[in-house]
């Protein structure tokens, strides 16, 4: 695989460009290297995956440009740039989300976060539920909500004004009419004070990293935004915002979906039973990691 500067002087086989892209990756730590250089590859070729592995068998070839191109998107992966920045999209349920710098990218663990909101929003009684994401960000949760239940009412508030941004553009690239988007902060009961007592659901992916616990992987640590990462001493002081004001939120029986740390769970537990929420229980994420807490309002 040639350097960013370098220039090919022949077409080179698909299978080796993915080979040398992989090797490249895992000496600087990316995980699942292989994956990454044929994702990576799929989004130049405007192909997916399954077509790229598919090329790799049938032994294709890569022209000059087309190599050349992929030496410099490689180049952007080995610092350990997102590859969702790099593509400018990330996965996420049945939706392909745009993502970029100023925006936390959404991970595969808050899908369990949205699962449970959807089926909780799915087994309200109103014919139009009211759902709440706080903390949207991309507007991941949000998104899944009202395009998996699009009875529902689906209001998102997100306090950064790039998130917000991004929110705004994946909310026009899935058509979804049920979504409301609010600039605010999402622990203050007041920013939505017109649906006080009225959520079904609240759902939130906080900032819940202690202020001194830095993230180990790169890509979070040095592109995520802070603001969406921290939460102070303890990780846990927006969940506690959050709590009292989805309390005022949520109607009898809403439920309240909350994303944290996998040690967090007992401590997030107090909070809630703190702030007089009942039924509080921790689940776990795909990987078995405690994940996500939920508890009903009485």
């Amino acid at each position: 695989m040639p350097t960013p500067t370098a220039s090919l002087t022949t077409a080179i086989p698909l299978r080796d460009a993915l080979r040398s892209a992989a090797e490249r990756f895992a000496a600087v730590g990316v995980p699942d290297a292989q994956v990454d250089a044929e994702l990576l590859l799929a989004h130049l070729r405007g192909t997916n995956r399954g077509e790229v592995q598919a090329a790799s068998i049938r032994g294709d070839i890569l022209e000059i440009p087309q190599a050349e191109a992929f030496g410099r998107l490689v180049a952007r992966r080995a610092t350990r740039e997102p590859l969702q920045h790099i593509t400018g999209v990330a996965a996420f349920r049945a939706l392909e989300l745009a993502v970029g710098p100023g925006v936390f990218v959404p991970r595969p663990e808050t899908e369990t976060v949205a699962g449970l909101a959807v089926d909780a929003l799915r087994a309200a009684a109103e014919p139009e539920p009211i759902a709440v994401d706080l903390c949207t960000g991309s507007g991941a949760i949000a998104l899944s909500m009202a395009t998996e239940v699009p009875h529902a009412a689906v209001h998102a508030v997100e306090m950064s004004v790039d998130a917000y941004m991004w929110a705004k553009e994946n909310v026009s690239r899935t058509g979804a009419e049920n979504v409301s988007l609010v600039l605010g902060d999402a622990g203050d009961a007041a920013t939505l004070a017109e649906l006080a007592g009225r959520a079904a659901v609240i759902a939130t992916n906080p900032p819940y990293v202690p202020d001194d616990a830095v993230p180990r992987d790169d890509e979070v640590r040095l592109h995520d935004p802070h603001q969406a990462l921290y939460g102070g001493q303890d990780g846990l002081d927006v969940v506690r915002r959050i709590s009292t004001a989805a309390m005022v939120l949520a109607r009898t029986g809403g439920t309240i979906v909350i994303e944290h740390g996998e040690w967090q769970g007992e401590p997030v537990r107090a909070v809630l039973a703190a702030d007089g929420w009942l039924a509080a229980t921790t689940h776990q994420d795909l990987t078995g990691r405690d994940r996500v807490t939920t508890a009903v309002r009485p």
